[in-house]
């Protein structure tokens, strides 16, 4: 029997000082106590660690020492792997628990609706599952929680109840044992047999704080072993000993204080029946000498003993030498934050030290990875990413929603377009098809166009062989018709993977393609193959549900980057700082809300029910934090980050740190001055981000562009409707005329005002044609125009609830319409509706291009003008310097167009505004009038010809709220209405 320590009267328990690499002083310890051993003693030495993480560390640490013998590690949650733990039964899968819970939960909230929203439904079966994981390590069975008195609390927490007896069945003693029911048998199995028939190789317990009910079993059966020892990690040797005494004494069944960073430890040590402040060190892990736990400790003191502040910080002595490795960076913003973390990290690299950067704030350790980028480091990243972010699993999450609905043309361009799409062969030819396709039917009409259509269009691409081919699989497997009834998880799967593998592999391939290649396609694989093996468990799912179920799922599996990041510049959480070691710690982040995080909703019992019940409170999260921060900032060299305001508002410094800081401001003028010289230090790296992050050289803002281009370029053909936008923002006409540009239609086709107008006009044209010759009885004319409506919106508005909704306002004004149309009938009869023509515009050389919703010749031989608008029609002023189209179109029925006489007259124009509020603006024109309109219109027309004319950006808009579509290209936002329009001749001395 290998005989590592010494006999001892009661529990072994040792502890690491805080500021010491725990990892590193285990191995050093077991050295220590394995000199008068030969080498092979320690492959006899089993070692149970607090994860995963810790594992890997050990193992690295012992292969940086050359070759020998290494200790058997494992983490405490492998301790199944035992042979002589094989008669306890595997434990189901997780995700098997979570489909059944799914199952459950759904049918439950299928009898009680008001019970939760069906979206909550994973969320549920998630919390669920934690919560029985939680009930099995603290030993809670559900006849406790069904025994809470819910009687003096809200009404939500006694509908919570009835969720609870969902899991039941899973905690009875027959039933299949979760991962969570697995360990804590497994822990009282090893417990018995140990106590009866003690191992005959030392057995340690290392790192962890006993938090979890099974381990802190675990940790008690080991540390009564004859050579067994537990080693708590990071145990505070400054805290006076009767504050070791009141720390569990104060706290009432834990109500009040397991926010404490020592909390854990002293409870585990209060169940071995032994004192916190006679715990021996660990051989090789002695406590810094520098004091700085000392002041550390005092400012963590428990609330009800923080007046031990005043008696003891005077005494505090050679604090400036103890944290002379501190600084204090108080940023005014992230950026300046991440620029100057940044800045730290290049010159630890030049120096050769290892770096690592600790913050649960994931958006600042991306802004510190962007900000390494301009000097090519790359960190490594301890978090990976999520898989649902990872290209094989957005591309997999986009094919299960196909199921859900039906395709439209974003969701077709995005399968298209991903990279994972048609990976096989000619993929060049599939990504110009793509292009093809979207700017030539996807864009140009709302909706998803038919197989028909898409047939129609690949047979007019004579020099693509293949595009008839491409069309086919891509309606086969994208415009397939969605499956949304609930079908047996295993079938959904099964569709699922041939959908994805089919057009991951492209027509005609076999396979997948490059959809499951490199990590994070085997993680995807991975989850597929998962989904499988467990889909007979889950039982009929609709596509909806599986698709917010693959989501969740993705969310859940993280992907570590195929990259080679660098080795001395590393990003942690919390949890990896633990068990690692480095030259210099930065703990960055550090607010309210950050460090320590928010506590998460429960939606299952509160704190008070929790503590009565004897589960976890979520003060615990924040004292593994706040012991987390406390052996961090204990390390040789630290850093103290925060920034003073967010993206939306000021911040609040992180409890402890807030602690600190009023400690060193009142204890003494030492304190005061060493903190003085932490915040100096981080002023002097803020300097430094502030230099970096200011331009060397300030560039003007763009001015407000009026570009003058030759009078070769300039347009001489304009539609009617664009002499309202050469007035209001002649840029635009530059843009569409001389540059040759127009603005993309988008692929998600919203139901706009444009498309309204489109669908008004068309139905009023149809309904003028029918009526031309007669105007029908009120009845008969109402159930004919509504007819046209139905008939024309199925037609051009692929949106159901749209087409009812304008289907709806169509009702409302047809009734205006009607009544005022039998008025418009007795001042004249309708002509051809939509009649086109064309003006050359005398002394201009423009021509103006259009048509006229409608023209009807009056009882006198006059003729009257209509335009129909779906808002609020234009009000003579606006007419006057603006909307001038009834006015041009007045004087081109004078000129001949139209295919009417020479010489016509128009004696009546007329806006009928058929929105929520229908009017009519109307008003009979006289010679006079017409003549200065054509005056004002020839010297507009005339000034376009003019050589230093320029086509002003926004030289009239309705509203500083108005969108052109070329905005962008005048850089609108570098200047205002306000700014004057500079002049740029165009096409002299090289200009473009």
């Amino acid at each position: 029997m290998l005989r590592l320590f010494p006999p001892s009267p009661g529990p072994r328990l040792f502890a690491t000082p805080l500021g010491v690499d725990f990892c590193a002083a285990l191995i050093d310890g077991l050295e220590a106590l394995l000199t008068d051993h030969p080498p092979e003693a320690i492959a006899r030495v089993h070692l149970y660690v607090a994860n995963a993480r810790m594992e890997r560390r050990l193992r690295t640490l012992y292969a940086q020492r050359g070759a020998g013998f290494l200790p058997r590690i494992r983490p405490v949650l492998a301790l199944g792997e035992d042979a002589d733990i094989a008669g306890i039964p595997a434990a189901i899968p997780p995700l098997r628990l979570r489909l059944e819970l799914v199952r459950l939960i759904g049918a439950l909230l299928d009898h009680n609706p008001d019970l939760a929203p069906r979206a909550a439904l994973y969320d549920l079966a998630d919390s669920l599952a934690d919560l029985m994981s939680e009930m099995f390590e603290e030993g809670v069975s559900p006849a406790d929680i069904a025994g809470l008195d819910m009687a003096e609390h809200a009404e939500h927490w006694q509908r919570a109840q009835s969720f609870l007896k969902i899991v039941t069945n899973f905690m009875a003693d027959e039933a299949a044992l979760t991962q969570a029911a697995r360990q804590t048998r497994i822990v009282a199995a090893l417990a018995a047999r140990w106590r009866d028939d003690p191992p005959g190789y030392p057995v340690i317990v290392a790192g962890s704080t006993g938090s979890r009910g099974a381990t802190a079993q675990l940790m008690t059966a080991v540390a009564g072993l004859p050579q067994g020892a537990v080693i708590l990690p990071g145990l505070d040797r400054a805290m006076p000993r009767d504050v070791w005494a009141r720390l569990l004494q104060d706290r009432h069944a834990g109500l009040d204080g397991e926010d404490h960073p020592q909390y854990r430890l002293a409870k585990f040590a209060d169940r071995l029946g032994l004192d916190p402040h006679a715990i021996p060190d660990w051989p090789a892990a002695a406590r810094p000498v520098d004091g700085r736990d000392a002041l550390v400790s005092l400012a963590l003191r428990p609330a009800p003993v923080t007046d031990q502040w005043l008696a003891e910080a005077p005494s505090l002595r050679d604090v400036g030498t103890a944290m002379q490795g501190v600084t204090l960076l108080e940023a005014p913003n992230p950026q300046a934050e991440a620029t100057a973390i940044a800045l730290r990290l290049r010159q630890a690299v030049a120096e050769g030290q290892r770096a690592a950067i600790i913050s649960p704030d994931r958006v600042l350790t991306r802004q510190i990875t962007a900000a390494l980028a301009r000097w090519g480091i790359r960190p490594d990243d301890s978090a990976g990413q999520p898989l649902s972010l990872a290209p094989p699993g957005r591309f997999l999450r986009h094919i299960a929603a196909l199921a859900a609905r039906p395709a439209d043309p974003e969701s077709l361009a995005v399968i298209l377009k991903h990279p994972l799409c048609h990976t096989g062969l000619d993929r060049g030819d599939h990504l110009k098809r793509t292009r093809d396709l979207e700017l030539q039917l996807l864009r140009r009409k709302p909706g998803m166009p038919a197989r028909a259509v898409l047939v129609d269009w690949a047979t007019k691409r004579d020099k693509d062989a293949g595009a008839l081919a491409w069309v086919g699989w891509l309606a086969d497997h994208i415009l397939a018709p969605a499956d949304p009834a609930p079908i047996p998880l295993a079938d959904r799967v099964a569709r699922h993977i041939a959908r994805a593998d089919a057009l991951a592999a492209g027509p005609g391939q076999d396979g997948s393609g490059d959809l499951y290649k490199e990590m994070a396609g085997e993680a995807a694989a991975a989850l597929m193959a998962e989904l499988v093996a467990e889909g007979a468990h889950g039982g009929p799912i609709s596509a909806m549900d599986y698709r917010d179920l693959f989501d969740a799922l993705t969310r859940d599996r993280e992907v570590r980057q195929p990259l080679f990041p660098h080795a001395d510049v590393l990003i942690w959480g919390t949890q990896e700082a633990r068990v690692q070691g480095a030259d210099l710690l930065i703990c960055a982040g550090l607010n309210d809300g950050i460090w320590p995080p928010a506590p998460g909703a429960d939606p299952w019992l509160n704190r008070s029910l929790r503590a009565k019940v004897g589960l976890r409170l979520p003060d615990r999260v924040i004292g593994l934090s706040a012991h987390d921060f406390q052996q961090a900032i204990c390390a040789p060299e630290v850093w103290l980050t925060r920034a003073a305001r967010n993206a939306e508002t000021d911040t609040i410094p992180s409890r402890w740190l807030n602690r600190l800081i009023n400690l060193m401001e009142g204890a003494s003028d030492e304190t005061r001055a060493t903190l003085q010289a932490m915040r100096d230090r981080g002023s002097a790296s803020l300097a430094m981000a502030e230099a970096l992050l200011t331009p060397t050289a300030t560039i003007p803002f763009a001015p407000r562009p009026s570009p003058a281009p030759p009078l070769a370029a300039r347009p001489n053909r304009l539609a009617l409707t664009e002499v309202e936008k050469l007035i209001r923002d002649p840029y635009a006409i530059y843009a569409t005329h001389v540059l040759g540009l127009r603005a993309l239609d988008p692929l998600r086709s919203d139901p706009d005002a444009r498309l309204r107008g489109t669908i008004l006009h068309k139905v009023l044209e149809l309904f003028l044609k029918e009526t031309r010759n007669a105007l029908p009885p009120p009845d008969a004319a109402l159930a004919l125009l509504m007819s046209l409506t139905d008939r024309v919106l199925d037609d051009e508005a692929p949106f159901p609830a749209v087409r009812r909704m304008w289907r709806a306002r169509m009702a409302r004004a047809a009734g205006y319409f009607l009544e005022t149309e039998i008025i418009r009938r007795q001042r004249g009869a309708p002509l051809a509706p939509e009649a086109k023509s064309e003006w050359l515009v005398p002394g201009t050389g423009v021509t103006l291009v259009g048509k006229a919703d409608r023209i009807d010749q009056m009882q006198d031989g006059r003729f009257a003008i209509y335009d129909y608008k779906t808002g609020a029609p234009p009000t003579p002023e606006q007419q006057e310097f603006f909307n001038k189209q009834l006015w041009i179109e007045a004087l081109m029925v004078a000129a001949g167009c139209f295919g009417l006489p020479k010489g016509s007259v128009a004696g009546h124009i007329a806006y009928i505004g058929l929105g929520a509020k229908p009017d009519i603006v109307a008003h009979d024109p006289i010679a006079d009038e017409l003549a200065q309109m054509r005056a004002k219109l020839i010297a507009r027309l005339a000034h376009m010809g003019d050589p230093t004319f320029g086509f002003s950006a926004r030289r009239a808009v309705p509203d500083t709220r108005f969108k052109g579509d070329f905005d962008q290209l005048a850089r609108y936002g570098e200047w205002d209405e306000t700014d004057p329009p500079l002049i740029i001749p165009l096409g002299q001395g090289g200009d473009a």
